[in-house]
């Protein structure tokens, strides 16, 4: 009885780890008229997360743009990384769940022309 006791905490156990090994971290980030307040990022290659892009201050509507650094063009963009809806003033919208490889890559807004701002996925 000892040894089932054992081994049904060891199996919760283990199904906890894997179940918050799978939630995606979220990356909070502001855009602002003209730019983002987030300047850069740091990541983690093969970890799974989303963008929550809120609007403070933009009278239209926003979005997230993510591409490998050079090739921001549309066939190259991380369409998870995408809000699923756009973001009006005052509201906060997310992208899908995202993993990124190694690499550099780039965020912007094609709605509300922000500079590209520098990911580092390690």
């Amino acid at each position: 009885m000892k040894f089932l006791k054992s081994f049904s905490f060891a199996a919760l156990l283990i199904a906890t780890i894997a179940v918050r090994a799978q939630q995606p971290e979220t990356v909070s980030l502001t855009q602002t008229p003209g730019e983002f307040e987030q300047t850069e990022l740091v990541l983690e290659a093969g970890k799974t997360y989303v963008f929550e892009v809120a609007n403070n201050g933009v009278d239209h509507e926003v979005g997230l743009v993510v591409a490998p650094k050079g090739k921001t063009d549309q066939p190259n963009h991380v369409k998870e990384a995408y809000v699923t809806k756009t973001v009006k003033d005052g509201e906060t919208q997310s992208s899908n769940v995202v993993t990124l490889e190694k690499g550099e890559y780039v965020y912007f807004c094609p709605l509300n022309p922000t500079p590209q701002y520098k990911i580092v996925v390690k």
